[in-house]
């Protein structure tokens, strides 16, 4: 029993850290959703374009963990996996609810 509960901690553990990886890859690579939809009139495409970069570098990091280690890699992919396509959604919303808000940005040009 006490090994499967530590096989199970082993796992959780890898699911945070790959989904953690990737929230860390994109924060790094763009502004937040919040900018992007305080922003979406001016900046949609470009802010857009690095959370594409930024979840396929998330992808190249998630293949590689999943790599070295293949006992979690399930729970690795599983966890990119879901914080790739929930940061994903939130740009997307923060995207569409900017570029269909009247209110104007938080920068001048």
């Amino acid at each position: 029993m006490a090994l499967e509960l530590r096989n199970n901690s082993s796992t959780g553990i890898a699911f945070l850290v790959s989904a953690g990886i990737v929230y860390e890859i994109i924060a790094a690579a763009c502004s937040s959703p919040q900018t992007t939809e305080i922003n979406a009139s001016s900046r949609a495409d470009t802010l857009m374009k690095w959370v594409y970069i930024g979840l396929v570098q998330a992808a190249v990091f998630i293949a590689a963990a999943a790599l070295f280690d293949r006992q979690q890699r399930v729970a690795i992919i599983a966890g990119g996996a879901s914080a790739g396509i929930l940061m994903w959604i939130q740009y997307y919303h923060a995207r569409e609810a900017g570029l269909s808000s009247n209110q104007p940005g938080t920068e001048s040009y």
